[in-house]
């Protein structure tokens, strides 16, 4: 509403369009909303936005599925277009808003649920239309990026972090949908359907968050030159038989500290994408707060007016269900951390297990705790359903305490 007001006369300037405010619902009537927000125009009913014949777009920006999607399938039925923010919705039912858009031939953008005031999915749509994207990797989530930078930069346990990042507002009083990895889960999906042509949802995102990384894994990969990042990675494969597969899944890696996504630091977003022709494209900036994200609403809200004007709408297209690719079939370069009894043979022990499962190690260091010793392995490339073999023997010996830290790393 503030870029609005402020900027209407370079909007129309620049784009021929006029922006007019009708209705704003809001939770709380009394709350200051600014000297640009008319007061009369508030209301906490949303269903008399939806329902004003006179307004042309709807913008929802209240996150959640319900009463979210209800809202949205209104104002397309009643001839709307629609801007959301909305990741968490539209990784449940993007495929079901898309086609309700396309059936009342409405739009429905999408450009602030990833990555904020980064022009990413816009990128995807529309300028590598007809690009063959092959992967899209990065940080997707600038609460995590943040807690893990706190931790790399100034040796802060996760604790510690989380609670700067609450107390700076870069965390929830609740969490727990970005430091478990549910954020860039919906976002991975959103990316993987709009770049591949293929649906895919929410459910079908392998997701692990960071809340079991440790001080100790940092200093680690500090140590063996690397970062670690909590990334959201989606790779296209192509099989002999010219059948298409797509595998997508968030978690924490170990990124190579000569990688630029090592160098992204704070709530910063930064995402690759490599295509058949393009090569690699690397996209930054703010990936959340309010002004990114207020900013790719706006543009959002530009193009349905243009649309609107010209009585066009987006390509909305019915995209099949994506073949996704089970985690355990991947493989990977491992970190595994093992705290184990300090007395002759374990290491051997340890060892003839990787050997036994056909994991190779790469690298071994050895740290005394007391009466404990932590062993840290990096692997060479080895299937990740091998890896979990290993883990789960491991996990049996008598002589290993506890798999203390299991990260995989970056093919960078």
């Amino acid at each position: 509403m503030r870029l609005i007001s402020a900027g209407g006369h370079q909007i129309k300037a620049q784009t021929g369009e006029e922006l007019q405010v009708c209705r704003i619902a809001v939770r709380d009537l009394t709350r200051d909303r600014g000297e640009w927000v008319d007061r009369s125009i508030l209301t906490d009913d949303p269903n008399e936005v939806v329902n004003d014949p006179d307004i042309d777009i709807v913008v929802e920006v209240m996150g959640g599925i319900d009463p979210a999607r209800h809202l949205i399938e209104s104002a397309i039925s009643a001839g709307k277009s629609v801007v959301t923010a909305n990741k968490a919705l539209l990784a449940v039912a993007g495929a079901e808003l898309t086609k309700l858009a396309d059936d009342s031939r409405k739009d429905i953008f999408f450009e602030a649920a990833v990555a904020g005031g980064i022009p990413l999915i816009r990128s995807l749509r529309v300028s590598l239309a007809g690009e063959r994207v092959r992967r899209i990797a990065g940080i997707v989530n600038g609460t995590t990026n943040f807690i893990l930078s706190s931790m790399s930069d100034s040796g802060a346990s996760y604790a510690e972090a989380l609670r700067i990042a609450t107390d700076l507002g870069y965390a929830e009083a609740d969490p727990t949908a970005d430091v478990e990895g549910d954020d860039a889960r919906a976002k991975a999906a959103i990316l993987a359907t709009v770049a591949f042509g293929k649906l895919v949802r929410f459910e079908d995102v392998y997701r692990e968050g960071i809340t079991k990384i440790t001080s100790d894994d940092i200093a680690f990969a500090k140590r063996h030159g690397f970062e670690i990042k909590l990334l959201a990675i989606c790779e296209l494969d192509e099989n002999a038989g010219g059948s298409e597969t797509i595998s997508v899944r968030v978690h924490p890696s170990l990124v190579p500290a000569s990688h630029p996504l090592a160098l992204v630091r704070d709530s910063f977003n930064a995402v690759f994408v490599t295509g058949d022709a393009v090569g690699e494209l690397m996209f930054y900036g703010r990936g959340a707060g309010g002004s990114p994200t207020a900013s790719a609403v706006l543009g959002d809200i530009i193009d349905a007016a243009h649309n609107l004007s010209y009585g066009v709408t987006e390509r909305q297209l019915s995209r099949d269900s994506a073949a996704i690719v089970d985690i355990a079939t991947t493989s990977n370069s491992f970190y595994v951390a093992l705290d184990v009894e300090d007395r002759p043979g374990v290491l051997a022990q340890v060892a003839s297990i990787f050997g036994r499962n056909l994991v190779s190690i790469y690298s071994m260091e050895q740290e005394g705790k007391g009466d404990e010793a932590r062993l840290v392995f990096i692997t060479h490339t080895a299937p990740e359903a091998a890896l979990h073999s290993t883990l789960e023997e491991l996990e049996e010996l008598e002589t290993v305490k506890r798999v203390a830290g299991f990260i995989r790393v970056f093919d960078a």
